[in-house]
């Protein structure tokens, strides 16, 4: 673990603490990110493509660029926990180990999806996962979040929640009321700013005079950092801290987490607010699996051929996803009147 930091430099990763983090990680671990990684940039490919061809309606929002966000969390997590995001949800439910098939399905909105078709893209749910979705109003899900995390303290078992959000969402004001009650109540809930740099569209600089996100949270006492979101290995640390924190009782936790999409904000967005220059030097210069794949190179832990091999094993598994959800069925009109109430 990185050495504690003052408030005034809270959240800076140094150059020390990041050798520790790749030295203590196995290669087990580092084929287990790129996998897991690779797996989401690929289903989100597909997914583009298939809505491309109308076979996904409504609203789409995809995760190329920001993998090693929830990769990392992940790791950090344990059995029991909980994790609650916005409507840019399938990366979250692939990392969080869900089927491929049922996530492709839902978003084609048949029946062999997840929410058996009925949630789509925005709105998919897993109990047995604990994964209590995917949300479109945006930042309505971080209440919520409080609101798990307050169930399992109730509980007494130990667990905490992931409440993610985005640096938008970060300007509503139900965000400010959770983080004041999650403070008082002590509650085991990890605020997760995903902050991609331009919302729906507006740049942070355009936005806000914060220097930080999380350090909005010290005026309700919580403790937090900035993590540097394309590194998977410097958001895991990151988690186990704040993971830690809440497990011992110390209340809530804030991570912002800088990272950058590739896409527009939805399949919409033709994204016209910012360089095509500056997309490919992120590409170029930060890609997040471009990352561990140097170290698995470097390291001889993998040769270019193990890697070309994973990543041809990944594309079968989207296209099967995407062949279950073309041939899945629609929902039957009878499940309109099903799932209604508890």
């Amino acid at each position: 673990m990185a050495p504690r930091k003052s408030p005034a430099s809270k959240g800076v990763e140094t150059p020390a603490a990041k050798a520790t983090e790749k030295s203590n990680t196995s290669k087990d671990e580092l084929l287990k990110y790129y996998r897991e990684m690779l797996l989401i940039r690929r289903f989100e490919e597909k997914a583009g493509q298939l809505y491309g061809m109308g076979l996904i309606g409504g609203f789409c929002h995809l995760y190329i660029g920001q993998e090693a966000v929830v990769v990392g969390l992940e790791a950090a997590a344990e059995e029991g926990d909980k994790r609650i995001t916005s409507y840019r949800d399938h990366g979250h439910m692939l990392a969080c180990g869900l089927d491929p098939k049922g996530v492709m399905a839902e978003l084609t909105g048949r029946e062999g999806g997840l929410s058996k078709g009925k949630g789509g893209s925005m709105h998919m749910f897993s109990k047995d996962r604990h994964f209590y979705g995917g949300h479109g109003i945006v930042g309505a899900q971080v209440p919520l979040g409080a609101g798990l995390a307050f169930a399992d303290k109730y509980k007494g078992n130990g667990r905490v929640t992931f409440a993610y959000f985005g640096d938008g969402a970060a300007n509503q004001g139900q965000v400010y009321e959770t983080y004041n009650m999650a403070e008082l109540w002590n509650l085991p809930v990890i605020f997760v700013i995903e902050n991609n740099q331009y919302a729906m569209g507006t740049s942070m600089k355009r936005s806000t005079k914060s220097t930080t996100l999380w350090g909005r949270g010290v005026a309700y006492g919580i403790k937090g950092e900035a993590v540097d979101g394309m590194d998977v290995l410097a958001v895991k640390a990151a988690g186990e801290r704040a993971v830690a924190a809440c497990r011992a009782g110390e209340g809530p936790y804030i991570l912002e987490i800088n990272t950058y999409r590739y896409r527009g904000h939805s399949m919409s967005d033709p994204a016209k607010y910012r360089s095509r220059e500056e997309v490919q030097k992120m590409r170029e210069e930060r890609d997040a699996i471009e990352h561990v794949r140097e170290l698995l190179l470097q390291g001889k832990h993998a040769s270019d051929d193990d890697l070309k091999a994973i990543d041809r094993e990944i594309k079968v598994i989207v296209n099967e996803a995407a062949e279950f959800a073309k041939e899945s069925p629609e929902p039957a009109l009878s499940e309109l009147w099903t799932d209604i109430y508890a």
